[in-house]
């Protein structure tokens, strides 16, 4: 913990490492690894080393399960942002060439000013125009790269036909906001849920946080029906739509 505390990551991971070896099943041993995993932005390793703790948790009914299941989805988080990373890496350098290209051409109008015979004033209002000029450029060219993005094709095309339904400008489009479908939504945190369970009621929450509500009251968190630890059932449906969802779009963990 010191260790942490300090950000002396190599040390801590030796430390854990240590501590595991010792005793397999170490939660905090895995805990602390992944946390020091992540901070040196290795979320594969990370990600392994906090399931782990998980899943310790869980079989211990440890109070930290809700921390652990939150360093769980900030490592799912850490991988997709990696995958992300690497999949715009050849588009910018596209996007990045066209800006360039644009900034250039700015550039030449603005040193062909000095050629011209103008006042102050009207000097400054040329390149006042050019500038806006080049940056509105710019702007629908990153435009344009979102719209075309494979990735957030399908979601912009569900924008597209409640738009049009809605009757809402299509410029609209462009500023569409990235959304969360409701049935991932757990409904005591209002997060992503990582690991769903479902009641004998048929309501679905997180592992995590409905285990932190039943030490408080023994009641289903919507419905105030009595429930128990041993009513709560594995959504194993759910939690791959949850999995899925959070692989392709990892910036809903902060959602």
């Amino acid at each position: 913990m010191a260790r942490l505390k300090l950000q002396a990551w190599d040390a801590c991971i030796d430390d854990s490492i240590k501590a595991i070896d010792l005793d397999r099943g170490n939660m905090k041993g895995y805990y602390y690894l992944a946390q020091a995993q992540l901070a040196l932005n290795h979320p594969n390793e990370a990600f392994t080393s906090a399931l782990t703790a998980y899943e310790r948790c869980i079989e211990t009914s440890d109070k930290s399960t809700t921390a652990v299941s939150n360093l769980v989805l900030q490592a799912k988080k850490q991988k997709w942002e990696a995958r992300e990373r690497e999949r715009i890496k050849g588009r910018s350098e596209l996007l990045r060439e066209l800006e360039d290209g644009l900034m250039r051409i700015k550039k030449e109008e603005l040193q062909s000013l000095k050629f011209k015979m103008l006042d102050f004033s009207e000097e400054a209002e040329e390149k006042a125009d050019i500038e806006l000029g080049c940056r509105k450029k710019i702007e629908e060219l990153r435009s344009i790269f979102a719209v075309a993005d494979p990735k957030n094709m399908q979601r912009r095309v569900r924008a597209y036909t409640r738009l049009k339904q809605n009757k809402v400008p299509m410029g609209s489009l462009l500023t569409v906001k990235q959304e969360v479908p409701d049935y991932l939504i757990d409904n005591i945190s209002f997060t992503v849920m990582h690991d769903p369970v479902v009641t004998k009621t048929g309501n679905s929450y997180d592992r995590a946080t409905v285990i932190e509500h039943l030490k408080r009251s023994h009641t289903d968190p919507l419905t105030r029906e009595p429930l128990r630890m041993e009513d709560l059932r594995p959504n194993l449906a759910l939690r791959q739509a949850c999995e899925e969802f959070l692989n392709e779009n990892g910036w809903a963990v902060d959602w």
